[in-house]
């Protein structure tokens, strides 16, 4: 006699393994990101449970949160068991969760130091792909007025508005600057460009009282601030 195919959806485990209930009687700590993120998908294939298929597509990503992020929906539907639906719950997600740092890091305002500008925006920048340029508008206590894109894909000094820059500074009733791109290659060393974007900048600013702080070029783990390395 032939034996009924065994189901792996979360709802035939039991108890002690389904995610969900751990997560409502245990809490959310105690669950690993191999079980939260089974969640998200509900259930795995023929051969594997949820847990198992997650387990697996974090270890292609050597089980790096950040790096499961970057991971686009084809690449996530390569796994058996993940398709159109459930790769989509799973970059919607992590992208919530991205946005969530990004959130928490802004409501800490106070601009106290160049590690506190990196907090502030390598959730918003360090995982891209292509290069933005953005400024800081600090109050005179240092506290963040606002956050505006100035250019995307690429710097150079064409591409910069220093007159819209400074019309935004007046209009927000800014005191002061923090220039911010990112290096999508990963380097840290400033080019000349980015050299020269910062000179000009700090110039045109100082006409009108204000002080352009530091310059922060970010990757996804590191920066590079000018102001602590003494080239403002």
């Amino acid at each position: 006699m032939q034996e009924k195919p065994t189901s792996f959806s979360i709802k035939n485990w039991s108890q002690d393994d389904q995610p969900r209930e751990k997560l409502l009687y245990k809490g959310k700590a105690a669950l690993s990101d191999a079980e939260l993120v089974a969640i998200l998908i509900g259930s795995g294939n023929k051969e594997e449970s949820a847990v198992d298929l997650c387990k697996r597509i974090l270890a292609s990503v050597d089980n790096n949160l950040n790096a499961l992020g970057k991971l686009s929906i084809k690449q996530l539907m390569a796994f058996k068991g993940i398709g159109e639906a459930k790769a989509i719950t799973i970059v919607a997600a992590l992208e919530l969760g991205r946005r969530r740092r990004g959130e928490e890091a802004l409501q800490q305002k106070k601009i106290a130091s160049s590690a506190s500008v990196f907090e502030l925006m390598q959730p918003m920048l360090g995982e891209l792909q292509h290069e933005e340029f953005w400024i800081i508008y600090l109050n005179n206590a240092n506290k963040v007025i606002q956050k505006n894109q100035l250019s995307k894909g690429g710097i150079t000094g064409t591409l910069v508005d220093v007159r819209l820059v400074l019309k935004q500074a007046l209009e927000v009733g800014a005191t002061s600057l923090v220039l911010v791109h990112n290096h999508p290659s990963g380097t840290l060393k400033p080019s000349e460009a980015d050299k020269q974007l910062t000179q000009k900048l700090k110039h045109a600013s100082e006409s009108l009282d204000i002080k352009v702080l530091d310059h922060l070029i970010v990757t996804e783990k590191a920066y590079f601030s000018f102001a602590d390395e003494n080239l403002l």
